[in-house]
């Protein structure tokens, strides 16, 4: 895939696009051994030769991963008390990964993780709105009016908490399940929506991000994005 020279000097860490700019038209830069002056130059990452005052200039590969995270781990490349995290699972050359926002120690569910912090800030922003769902199984009977409540927004600690679409799965006296949408990706969300209701949950799991899903991913296990969901995540950013 072709890109603009000074995004790929950017991407290599080179410079901001920017100062990128100003490095190409002092001549610095060479593309296949000729120097290019020429602002928005494409050059493929995969093909060209660049360098920059004759030395070469490579840019590391993104990675996009997808993981099923099981409950009683963390997403921190490392942690204090010793306990597993998400970079267990992972091979060992991907250390360098970063989640994608977080799921807390006892949740589990999709979670994406990427070497590109744009990628990650578009996900994680508030202004972008990304949808995510999760199903939450809940003690004790939850009604249609508590849905509602959800929906108009509940001010809890200081923070209006809002979902932007629930259902009703199932429930009972003793249990209920329900699905939630959420966009804007407080701490804990979920868990304190039910808990400004008096409720516990009990497991949480979060099925969706935009329009990836968990699918049939086992806990533990993780896929590559393919350009396609990538983009597809992107679109409306």
């Amino acid at each position: 895939m072709n890109v603009r020279l000074q995004k790929f000097l950017a991407e290599a860490g080179v410079a901001s696009r920017r100062a990128a700019e100003s490095i190409i038209l002092a001549g610095r830069v060479a593309v296949n051994g000729q120097p290019v002056r020429v602002l928005g130059t494409r050059v493929d990452p995969d093909r060209d030769a660049v360098t920059l005052d004759g030395r070469p200039v490579h840019v590391k590969r993104k990675l996009y991963v997808a993981l099923h995270k099981p409950a009683g781990c963390v997403c921190s490349q490392r942690d204090e008390r010793g306990r597993p995290t998400l970079h267990d699972f992972l091979p060992r050359e991907w250390q360098n990964l970063h989640s994608v926002g977080r799921l807390d120690f006892d949740s589990e569910g999709l979670i994406f993780l990427t070497n590109d912090g744009q990628f990650a800030l578009c996900l994680t922003h508030p202004r972008y709105g990304v949808r995510k769902k999760y199903v939450a199984t809940v003690e004790n009977e939850v009604d249609k009016a508590m849905l509602e409540r959800f929906l108009r927004g509940i001010w809890h600690a200081g923070e209006k908490l809002q979902a932007r679409a629930v259902r009703l799965i199932s429930s009972n006296r003793t249990r209920s399940m329900v699905e939630l949408e959420l966009s804007e990706g407080k701490n804990r969300e979920v868990r304190r929506l039910f808990e400004s209701q008096g409720l516990t949950v009990t497991r949480l799991q979060r099925t969706q991000i935009g329009k990836i899903k968990l699918g049939e991913l086992k806990p533990g296990r993780w896929r590559i994005l393919t350009e396609t969901e990538i983009r597809t995540l992107l679109q409306k950013i």
